[in-house]
């Protein structure tokens, strides 16, 4: 069992084009600069939770959290279709987490298209220095990048496990401090008090399910956040079959959703 913190992306650092994909990303003026503004945009003026830098790494970690432990029982898409190596599957699971809020810097209306065209030529750039030899294999990580973020919108199904992990760890990023900025601003609403309630998330290996998803909180209106951020997260993920998420107030169980493929 894992916690959902910024930290967790250290621990998934251990393959080589992983890592310097990760180094890259977060040392690229251009990536950081925007992300930046996408927070901005989305909670200085919009007032709604975390969407920069902070986000994208507790994204990151959480989706190679999540593909770690699917891995083990369900092969990978692109894996599965020829088009990359298991640690090349990771570096889009890892690129299409950490960039996915990009487009924010735009508006948040359409932020999944925008960010497609924000970040294509920020993948050609970045991925020639982790594949500079393998032109056709650094543009298929591309085209599964680009779906990854573009498909991370609720209302777009995921056509492969490598985007539907980045979705679904998106909306594990949930607990308190996510929302204490626009709280603290005077937005108060149930979308930030459900946040507020929500302590600590957890991501294990489950028994009915392969992956559960822990959502600790300190009272049941975190439950609110569950069902309008995550649970439609889950529903487009393409996933949605391996995944469970369990809303736990002060150790009990009050909600559990598992959602089956429709």
């Amino acid at each position: 069992m894992v916690v959902v913190s910024s930290d967790l992306i250290n621990s998934h650092l251990d393959e080589p084009k992983v890592e310097k994909m990760f180094g890259l990303l977060e040392s690229d003026n251009e990536v950081q600069g925007y992300l930046r503004m996408a927070n901005v945009m989305a909670v200085e003026r919009l007032m709604y939770n975390d969407h920069g830098p902070v986000h994208s790494k507790i994204a990151s970690g959480s989706a190679l959290e999540i593909f770690g432990i699917l891995t083990g029982k369900v092969t990978p898409t692109t894996v599965a279709n020829g088009a990359c190596s298991l640690e090349d599957a990771k570096v889009i699971v890892l690129c299409g987490a950490y960039l996915h809020d990009i487009g924010n810097v735009v508006h948040r209306v359409d932020h999944h298209i925008h960010g497609c065209i924000i970040a294509s030529p920020i993948l050609d750039r970045l991925l020639k220095k982790v594949y500079p030899r393998e032109d056709a294999l650094d543009l298929r990580l591309k085209s599964e990048i680009l779906h990854a973020i573009f498909s991370h919108d609720e209302e777009v199904r995921c056509l492969s496990v490598e985007a539907g992990t980045a979705k679904v760890a998106d909306g594990t990023d949930m607990a308190q401090g996510r929302a204490r900025i626009p709280y603290k601003t005077g937005k108060v609403d149930i979308h930030s008090l459900s946040a507020l309630s929500i302590t600590k998330v957890e991501i294990e290996p489950g028994n009915r399910k392969p992956v559960r998803i822990l959502v600790n909180m300190n009272n049941p209106a975190g439950v609110f956040q569950i069902e309008e951020v995550l649970e439609r997260k889950i529903r487009t993920s393409g996933i949605e079959e391996h995944i469970e998420a369990v809303a736990l107030q002060k150790g009990t169980e009050i909600k559990r959703t598992m959602l089956s493929r429709t």
